[in-house]
């Protein structure tokens, strides 16, 4: 049962009757791409929504981030160390460029 007990198919009929629309999507991952880097959902629900010719997504599922390009670049830069142990400690940071260098320059990866 939804919330407030409407079943679930008289909700999606009453749906269609306002020409609302909702499909499942059958996707492996979905990949959002910001300023700063990606956001990345791993085994996404995803549903489409179509109402007035407009489209929606509702997106839900394990998300992880990664930085971009240049993040990792200046922390190779300003701790000399390999690319991916500046892709690790962007990770663990969670983005922040700060702490991923210090991490990597008070030896606590």
């Amino acid at each position: 049962m939804m919330p407030g007990g409407m079943d679930p198919k008289k909700m999606e009929a009453m749906m269609r009757q306002m020409g609302i629309k909702q499909q499942n999507i059958d996707a492996k991952s979905v990949i959002i791409e910001t300023g700063t880097g990606r956001l990345i959902i791993d085994d996404p629900e995803v549903v489409q929504i179509t109402m007035q010719g407009q489209k929606s997504f509702q997106i839900s599922g394990n998300v992880r981030e990664e930085s971009s390009g240049d993040d990792i670049k200046m922390v190779m830069e300003q701790t000399g160390c390999s690319e991916e142990q500046a892709k690790d400690a962007l990770e663990k940071s969670k983005g922040d460029i700060a702490e991923a260098i210090v991490f990597l320059t008070e030896g606590k990866e």
